[in-house]
């Protein structure tokens, strides 16, 4: 990963004031290997790039933790309450979080693709849809960020969607990019191989 695009990811980030609650909440909640990742991410680059607001088209704040000790709903659903109470009423409805421990139990069903188990939250970034949403940050104790992306930062910095070169086509992947194009037309699409 570029070391000057990682320095333009976390100025970016940082200077988002919402995004930077939402990644300090998080941090207190002191969840086992957690990230926000995807578009509240890249959509604050993306925002940055093209002169909008932090916070606009940013729809959630997909908070991702790994816990493979208790892959049950419910334990997953104590953690969600847990979050829901620590985050301000503004925010609370914003925060989606996900144990990625368990995701394999309902992606299938949920999406229509297969999806093999995870070892860490890091490993589902690989698995998303475009490099472009493959990054995911982690505000630590010392107030650093730590960043992973599995594809590195080009394409978020393009401005570019392509497909996930290691998946096959997501069935989602008009939605998805129809929807990333309404927001920001500079963006580019390159559409998969048929």
């Amino acid at each position: 990963m570029s070391g000057k695009l990682e320095a333009q990811l976390e100025a970016i980030v940082q200077a988002s004031p919402r995004l930077m609650r939402v990644l300090g909440i998080a941090r207190d909640l002191d969840l086992p290997d957690w990230r926000i990742v995807s578009g509240a991410i890249y959509q604050t680059v993306w925002n940055a790039l093209t002169g909008r607001d932090p916070d606009y088209g940013v729809k959630d704040y997909d908070l991702f933790y790994y816990d493979a000790a208790d892959i049950s709903y419910e334990a997953e659903d104590v953690v969600i309450r847990r979050a829901a109470k620590a985050y301000p009423a503004d925010l609370a409805p914003l925060v989606e979080v996900r144990n990625q421990a368990r995701v394999h139990l309902w992606f299938e069903q949920h999406f229509g693709e297969p999806y093999a188990p995870l070892t860490c939250s890091d490993e589902a970034l690989a698995r998303f849809v475009g490099p472009a949403f493959a990054v995911g940050v982690r505000l630590e104790p010392d107030g650093r960020l730590d960043i992973a992306a599995p594809f590195g930062l080009d394409d978020i910095f393009a401005l570019r969607i392509r497909p996930n070169p290691n998946r096959p086509r997501a069935k989602g992947w008009a939605k998805v990019t129809a929807s990333a194009r309404e927001r920001w037309p500079e963006l580019t699409i390159v559409e998969p191989a048929v």
